[in-house]
This record gives structure tokens, sequence and C-alpha cells, in this order.
């Protein structure tokens, strides 16, 4: 779509010498209002919703943008009334309207009739993917969050030096406890090289070893201003600083990667001062309070100091009784001294007499002649059983040997019989024999070696 070439002068055209009227800025930007007007009176325009702002007027006022081109708009309260849904960041919208221009600053914009919900722009649907992504690696867990010092003793402050952010931040802390230290870590927050600075920062911060907590963030835009704040590798860094960090990107409706993975979200960084300040003037109402019960508790000591300090004086005597009840105790005492000695001396007497009694029934000549007389009564004993031992032993073995004899092979051979064997053998049958073979024939007393000459069945 061209534009139509349009040319305005106060002079005809075939009168080329004469000098054209000068315009005034507002002459000019109503001329361009009106043409633009004329020449886009109705069109249709799709593209993603950002910096959506809405005032108390009712109106609204965004931006329509695709990957190379944006364009301001603006809704007025009677036509967005009768909407179905309320846009948000990052929507796809398909509008109608008008081509206009706002002369107060010859801004070219775009007067919306009326919006369809298209869908989800790029940049939104790659924002709900990485928080899908994180959120199931866990880097959004409770459990892993850190929590934030009661009272701070260094906050390092990542964002751009000269934001509104920080002056924000300042102006909480001045008011409400200026003696907290803040060191500003700078760092673009907007553009193609933030998140590469807000990294930085926080490695930086953590190298410093000096920071009990941090606030990075920046105020409100667009969610193309905000977007470094949605990008995985600053949402990592965030996730392995060792330090707890607070998210302060935008306003409280705006919500950023950075905010789920941080420590804690603060809706602002006015609120993010506001989190990590102590209220001075609520601690020095703690103080007087304080200060309150120390002075009464001191008050009520004295008063218990003053009483007791009374009973004594009280209790206080004359020296000369106190004199008088002084010698009559030491010579109660030194009669009770010497009737402890003289019963300490009975004791150590009667101990010694035990002792002594003891020693002599100890003595070694004693003893030793008690073991005497105890070793020659159990020789004597040891001697006597001995002796009936062995008479014992004597007349059991005289029955046993006569029980032998009685079934003893050789009290047989004494009553005229003999024992043959062939070896080893007993011969009990002629046929164990044969002829020539030598036996060994044992008598009573004595034996023959005889030879086998003839065999009788």
């Amino acid at each position: 779509m061209s534009f139509p070439m349009h040319y305005f002068t106060d002079t005809p055209a075939d009168s080329p010498e004469t000098p054209a009227k000068a315009l005034s800025v507002t002459e000019l930007n109503g001329k361009a209002r009106r043409l633009l007007e004329m020449s886009f009176n109705n069109v249709r325009v799709e593209g993603e919703i950002s910096g959506l702002a809405r005032p108390s007027s009712g109106h609204w006022y965004f931006t329509l943008k695709d990957k190379r081109s944006q364009i301001r708009c603006a809704m007025f309260r009677n036509r967005n009334q009768g909407l179905k849904f309320t846009p948000a960041e990052g929507m796809l919208l398909l509008v109608r309207g008008r081509v206009s221009l706002y002369e107060g600053r010859g801004d070219y914009q775009l007067i919306v009739e009326h919006m369809d919900n298209a869908g989800t722009g790029d940049l939104q649907k790659a924002f709900e993917a990485l928080k899908m992504k994180l959120a199931a690696e866990g880097l959004f867990d409770i459990t892993r969050k850190k929590p934030l010092p009661a009272h701070p003793k260094h906050i390092g402050v990542i964002t751009s030096p000269t934001g509104a952010a920080i002056r924000d931040i300042l102006t909480v802390l001045e008011r409400r406890f200026p003696a907290i230290p803040v060191t500003i870590i700078p760092s673009s927050v907007q553009g193609a090289q933030a998140k590469n600075e807000l990294v930085k920062a926080l490695i930086l911060a953590e190298a410093a070893n000096q920071f009990d907590v941090l606030i990075i963030g920046r105020g409100g835009g667009s969610l193309e201003d905000l977007w470094p704040f949605n990008e995985e590798v600053v949402a990592r860094a965030i996730a392995n600083c060792p330090i707890p960090i607070v998210s302060a990107v935008g306003h409280e409706i705006d919500f950023t990667i950075s905010d789920f993975v941080a420590d804690h979200r603060a809706a602002t960084p006015s609120a993010a001062a506001e989190i990590l300040s102590p209220d001075r003037q609520a601690i020095l109402n703690q103080l007087h309070l304080l200060r309150r019960k120390v002075t009464a508790l001191i008050r009520h000591k004295l008063q218990l100091s003053q009483k007791e300090l009374e009973g004594l004086q009280k209790r206080l005597r004359h020296p000369g009784e106190r004199l008088r009840d002084s010698s009559q105790r030491l010579d109660d005492l030194e009669i009770r001294l010497k009737q402890a000695i003289t019963l300490q001396l009975e004791r150590a007497r009667s101990r010694l007499n035990r002792t002594q009694y003891r020693t002599l029934q100890q003595n070694p000549l004693r003893k030793l002649e008690l073991l005497r007389n105890r070793n020659d009564h159990l020789n004597q004993k040891m001697t006597q059983l001995m002796q009936n031992n062995l008479e014992k032993r004597r007349l059991k073995l005289e029955k046993v040997s006569g029980e032998l004899n009685a079934v003893s092979p050789l009290a047989t051979l004494s009553r005229g019989y003999s024992l043959t064997t062939s070896g080893e053998a007993i011969i009990r049958n002629s046929q164990q024999l044969k002829e020539g073979e030598l036996i060994t024939t044992r008598f009573h007393k004595g034996e023959a070696l005889c030879k086998v000459e003839k065999l009788t069945p």
C-alpha cells in the first residue's frame, strides 16, 4: 500500500515565482492527520500487542508489532467497553480502525475501532516455552529458594545506573533505613547486549563476596523492553548465584522468567527496597519501648536495693555489743575445739590398738609357724591316704590275678595239656596242617618244634 502524493500550497501552481506561505506545526500536523484519515479510514491490521497501558480515563494505549515494524495504537473507552476479552502482553490481535496522527506530538497512530484475539505472539510463545522448560527442571521450586536476610548488611543492585528503577530503590532505602550500604552493579537492561551484561553483573557480585542480598530489575516497559529478563542465560545465572536475589522487573502486572527463578519476586523496584529495608521508624519505636522497659526495670531494682539497705541498717548493732558476742562465740569455739581434739585423740588411740593387734596377727614368723604346722598335718594325711590307696589297689590286683589265672591257658597247660601253633595260628584240627610242615607245641613249662610226618583225619 502506497501513500497518495499531495502537496499543499497557498499559491497557484502556475505561478512558481510567488513564494509559498510557511505553515505552522499545528497546521502541518492537521493537514497530515486529515490526509491519513481520508486515505486509511478503514484498515485491518494483525500484530502482537506490546506495552499496553490503561490509564484511569478508560482509554487503551498500546503498540502493535511484527518482526520488523511497529505502530502506536489507541482504543478509546467507548470502543473497548464492548470487548468480550481483555488483551494481554504478547497476545496476537486482529484490529480494525483508521490511521490518524496525534497532533500534539506529531505521532503517527492507529485508532482502533474493534479488535479480535488472533492467538499468541512469538515472544509470548517463547516466554511460555522457556517457563515450562525451567519449571520441569525444578528451577522454580520453593525448596531451592534461599531466605532473605532480616537485616541486610550490604545490598547489591543490578540495574541501569541512569534508569528510574535505581532512583526509586535509593529513595525508598533513604527513607526507610539509610544506614544500609548499597552498591550499584551497572548493567544495561534493554537491548541485545543486556542479557550478557546482566550475567556478567551477577558473576561480579558473587566474586565481590560482600553482598548478602541482591536486587535485579528495571522499571516498566513493553514485553520487548523486559525481554532480557526472560532470557535463559539470565535465568540460569540467577538460579546458580549463591546470594539471595530479589527480582524487581517492571510493574505489578508484569511477570518475567527472572521473577519465577529468583528467591523472591517484588512487584516493583520500590517494593524490593521496601522488602529488604527494615522500617527505621518501627525500629526506633521498638528501641524507645525497650528503653522504657529497661528504665522501669532499673528503677524497680533500685527500689528493692533501697529496701534491702534499710533492712540492713535496722539490723546494724553497736560495735561493743558485737564485740562481746564475738568474744563469747570465741570461748564457745575454744571449748568445742578442745572437746573435738580429745575425741579425735581417743579415736586415734583406738585405731592404733586395733592396728597393733592386726599387725601381730599378720607377723611373718607367726604365719610361717602356722604354715609349717599345716604342712606337717597335710603330709601325714597325704601319707595315710597313699598307704590306704595302695592297700586297696593291692587287694584288687590279687583278686583280678586270681580271676585271670582261672581262665588263663597257662593254667590249663599246668594240668597236662599243650598248645600247638603254626605261625600265629592255633591248630585245632589236623586238616589245618600239611605233611612236612613245622609246628610249635607249647607245654606248661617250655615248648618243642615238631615236624608233621603223617596226618590222620
